[in-house]
């Protein structure tokens, strides 16, 4: 009996040796920076939103066309003018097992809206939230807002029990100290958090208790940190990397030669664009005491007519940028392409205009930059100096990583600038999410993007118009006279509309959105 019994277990045991064992699928990519928080509310940029959006989830999201879909909502109508009622979604868990109710958006809603939180414009129309019942919220708009579900779309839903059982009521400007919630997450979403070594990597991993069905086949997912753009491009020829964001312009074409590479490209709705600081008297960071230059609408005429971007996108970026002169991008609802005529460059007028406010010889200022954040970032900012140093002016670059720089041109430490580069994807693609948040003066409380303090009455007063017109014949002229506005008085000065250019092994699918997001719920791996 013994024996028998042993040999019964030695069959068994040889059968299961030989069923194959389950391979787990792990999708491996790297960027050039890593996202600053695991709190959502703490800064409104395309990697960090991205990331945690694997994670946190809004009541409405954008598929792959950036049309809507429901979320954490099923359906939503406006009931009345300034009413928009959502229907939640049942049986949703949050990742510690319990329930999604409409108490996590009452909660969500009053803390994107603290003093502290950097993503209040997400929700800036609205006046107040009530529950209805637990799955059913209603939101009063402060005047008729035809877009909130657009808007929306950029709001993760945080769980309240979670959060103040974890003292994380509020969020916490990074800098300022430790927070649960940076290094922590809870969410509803298709993955889960499963380490975090800040500036190294990220890993997540499927959560098996989604809501909804998966179109990925990922167990486990990696987001690696690799700063230096020929380590990351090597680590993909390699099989290292299943894929790569961003894509050194320089590196294009040996990729696409590459045996195993594809290269994915497409239009993105980011418009980079150089900031200028017109609210304090005297500049920061500047040889000019006593006022500020940036004041004189003829100084920043002259900037404007001595930075050549043609140049800056086909030599510096290789071709991965198109030059505007609007602050929205093609494929922005808003954008005018009668409106996208940029002046021409004109050193001699440029130098007349600085001699004529004063400043014959120029002067010194100091131009701050991410060197990780934009396609060639750093080496258009260097290149915005050299042509500036032909009218006179020495910029001196100050480019430094993205979680740097964010922290010093954030509305939370002051606008510690005096001119700037800045990169922007309107969260809702309509041009009133840039005009609200870069635009509109820092007195509308809307602004909060706005670190040059640009301000004109005009703008300020079509901004709620644009905001709550419903006639798209109307609400076309209000946009367009906002940027006609901002042309002429030079408040910014548009650069270019970047190309997304991705990369990765071929036994990859991947989904490439306008937005440059990378969800990953729609990534196969072969």
């Amino acid at each position: 009996m013994q024996s028998r019994h042993l040999i019964g277990l030695a069959v068994a045991a040889g059968l299961m040796a030989a069923l194959p064992a389950y391979a787990e699928t792990v999708f491996k990519w790297a960027n050039d920076g890593d996202v600053r928080s695991m709190d959502p509310y703490t800064i409104d940029e395309t990697v960090q939103n991205s990331f945690l959006g694997n994670i946190y989830e809004p009541l409405v999201r954008r598929n792959k066309q950036l049309g809507l879909d429901p979320a954490l909502a099923t359906s939503w109508e406006s009931t009345a003018p300034t009413v928009w009622r959502f229907h939640l979604r049942p049986n949703v868990k949050w990742q510690d097992g319990s329930k999604f109710t409409a108490d996590d958006v009452l909660f969500s809603y009053k803390r994107i809206t603290a003093k502290t939180s950097a993503t209040s414009g997400n929700v800036g129309s609205v006046a107040a939230v009530r529950k209805i019942n637990d799955l059913t919220v209603e939101f009063d708009t402060k005047e008729p807002d035809p877009i909130l579900p657009q808007e929306f779309t950029n709001w993760p839903i945080l769980p309240m029990a979670w959060m103040i059982a974890n003292k994380s009521e509020e969020p916490l400007v990074v800098g300022n100290g430790d927070s649960f919630a940076h290094r922590n997450t809870m969410g509803t979403g298709a993955f889960r958090l499963a380490s975090r070594e800040p500036d190294r990597k990220n890993v997540l991993v499927k959560n098996p208790d989604w809501w909804d069905k998966p179109e990925h086949n990922l167990d486990r997912v990696e987001f690696n940190v690799i700063s230096a753009a020929s380590t990351r491009v090597a680590a993909l020829l390699s099989g290292e990397m299943d894929m790569i964001y961003s894509v050194p312009p320089q590196d294009i074409d040996r990729l696409k030669s590459s045996p195993g590479i594809k290269i994915i490209q497409g239009p993105e709705l980011r418009t980079i664009y150089l900031g200028m600081d017109q609210a304090r008297d005297e500049l920061l960071f500047s040889d000019v005491k006593g006022k500020n230059p940036f004041k004189d609408k003829r100084v920043r005429q002259a900037f404007a007519l001595a930075i050549d971007t043609d140049a800056i996108t086909s030599r510096v970026m290789r071709g991965q940028g198109v030059p505007l002169w609007e602050m929205w991008a093609p494929g922005v609802n808003g954008y005018n392409p009668a409106l996208n005529v940029r002046p021409k460059v004109d050193l001699a007028k440029s130098k007349a205009l600085l001699a004529e406010a004063g400043y014959p010889n120029g002067f010194t200022v100091t131009l701050d930059c991410p060197n990780d954040r934009y396609i060639a970032d750093e080496g258009t900012c260097t290149a915005i100096a050299s042509m500036m140093a032909r009218v006179g002016v020495k910029v001196e670059v100050f480019a430094r990583t993205k979680v740097k720089y964010f922290a010093d041109i954030a509305a939370t430490a002051g606008y510690k600038t005096s001119f700037y580069l800045l990169g922007w994807t309107p969260s809702t693609y309509d041009a009133d999410n840039v005009i609200r948040d870069h635009i509109a003066s820092r007195d509308m409380k809307l602004g909060l993007g706005n670190a040059s303090g640009y301000a004109n009455k005009r703008v300020d007063q079509l901004e709620p118009l644009i905001s709550q017109e419903l006639d798209p014949k109307k609400r076309q002229a209000y946009i367009d006279e906002v940027i006609k506005i901002v042309q002429d008085e030079v408040g910014f000065i548009p650069l270019h509309q970047q190309r997304i250019t991705w990369a990765s092994r071929d036994n990859v699918e991947l989904t490439q959105p306008a937005d440059n997001s990378f969800p990953m719920r729609w990534v196969v791996k072969k």
